[in-house]
């Protein structure tokens, strides 16, 4: 049922694109079976993702099957003078291993052995669909929603001191190297979330089943669920309405131009130099490309959870946790993609996500149905009150500020509290008795 809803839900993004003259998630997918992969990265993260299920043997013959065939593409390449522009040079062998693994599951695996590769196969396969049905959603959201409110937003976060203007500044002042750090966390999160969903996927090539409840299954259910709220409540960033769009990078030398200038569209060149003045917000109309993918911020939702699912894991991975959240914040604001309310309102609506996928692992009860509640209810009164006070927000920072930042301790210390109560507690140990009484106790009689 899950996987036809699935299929349905690519079929209708494709339909949607394709409506707007663009290949949607099913054909981009397609395509790097052949081109040049959009991410060679995320294509190999998706197969160690699948290997999970298999053993070491498997796994070597996996990833060198998978180096051979990017080999064997490079060469015909350059053979043929056919270029890479826009992709990545390797990526499509980890992609051949993923499909293979699912015509060996169908063909040579029987019963259990099979459901658990087509499992791992729909593991790998779903980390990479999730990527391809984000870029639909955003293309969806640049091209219905005309105008964004970030007047609205902007003038919410002086409630917060215009953290993007300040953050923007400082990343500035740091030059190629902070930037060029940040971008690589900033752009690399779906891999790192993939180190921690292996620590938690270790034992499954052992126990020859998956666990209840994993970090990839909070990522997929976040990047679905957020693009919804950005055709609810459109926003592009200050980069975009308040700055001059990539431009302001490249005039650093630090900006990859992937996404195009939109700064003719902005309210006028501000950030980061100048703060957005308070006035009346109105929607303002903006381009056809730029998506709409601020509010909330799902790069603070991932890297929460990312964070969260880290916690268990040995001293490393929980130090690389909690810097790929404190970055990524850092990114986030600091590149101008989003605005400082965006990121409370990301926190909040990934405990929630988190919540509710527990929730649904051990059971609904009176606490699990309690805090996704109170976590949906703050969530829904950020974004109303961005809309509907936000000049009220700014003209009393000192009131409204730290009335944000309590609104989002109090899902924290929520969930913290509940999950925490959701643990199992380890039985105490007494002092071991004697070697003459255990010898008497397991004595039958």
């Amino acid at each position: 049922m899950v996987a036809v809803a699935a299929l349905g839900f690519l079929v209708v993004l494709e339909f949607a694109a394709r409506r707007y003259g663009l290949p949607g998630p099913i054909t981009n997918q397609v395509r790097e079976v052949v081109f040049a992969p959009k991410s060679g990265g995320l294509l190999y993260a998706a197969m160690a993702l699948m290997m999970v299920v298999l053993t070491w043997r498997q796994r070597c013959i996996a990833v060198a099957a998978a180096i051979g065939i990017d080999l064997a593409f490079s060469l015909v390449r350059w053979a043929v003078g056919a270029e890479t522009t826009g992709g990545h040079p390797f990526g499509n062998g980890a992609l051949w291993v993923i499909l293979g693994c699912a015509v060996i599951a169908v063909t040579r695996r029987t019963g259990p052995e099979r459901a658990l590769l087509l499992k791992g196969v729909g593991l790998g396969l779903l980390l990479v669909t999730g990527r391809k049905t984000g870029d639909t959603w955003l293309l969806i959201t640049s091209k219905t929603r005309p105008a964004v409110l970030d007047q609205y937003v902007a003038t919410a976060d002086h409630a917060l001191g215009n953290p993007s203007w300040l953050v923007g500044r400082a990343v500035t002042a740091t030059g190629p190297v902070g930037f060029n750090v940040l971008d690589v966390v900033y752009g690399q999160l779906a891999v790192a979330a993939v180190v921690v969903a292996l620590y938690q996927l270790r034992g499954v090539a052992v126990e020859r089943r998956f666990p209840g409840h994993h970090l990839v299954r909070t990522f997929l259910v976040i990047g679905l669920l957020g693009p919804a709220f950005y055709m609810i409540f459109p926003v592009v960033g200050p980069i975009f309405a308040y700055g001059t769009g990539t431009d302001y990078w490249a005039t650093v030398s630090l900006w990859s131009p992937d996404i195009p200038s939109s700064g003719h569209w902005a309210v006028a060149d501000l950030w980061p130099q100048t703060p957005s003045p308070i006035n009346v917000p109105l929607p303002m109309p903006f381009d056809e490309i730029t998506p709409r993918n601020c509010m909330p911020s799902l790069h603070t939702a991932w890297a929460v959870a990312l964070f969260v699912h880290s916690r268990k894991g040995p001293r490393v991975l929980r130090y690389a946790g909690t810097f790929w959240l404190v970055a990524t914040l850092v990114a986030t604001l600091g590149f101008g993609y989003h605005y400082g309310v965006d990121l409370i309102a990301g926190v909040v609506f990934a405990l929630t996500v988190e919540a509710a996928l527990r929730s649904f692992d051990r059971g609904w009860d009176r606490s699990g149905i309690r805090l996704v509640a109170y976590g949906a209810a703050v969530f829904a009164a950020l974004l109303v009150s961005y809309r509907f006070l936000p000049l009220e927000m700014a003209e009393h920072p000192w009131v409204y500020g730290p009335l944000l930042l309590l609104a989002m301790t109090s899902v924290v210390y929520g969930y913290v509290r509940t999950t925490t109560a959701w643990e199992p507690r380890a039985t105490p140990r007494g002092p071991a008795a004697p070697a003459g009484v255990r010898a008497a106790a397991g004595t039958r009689v």
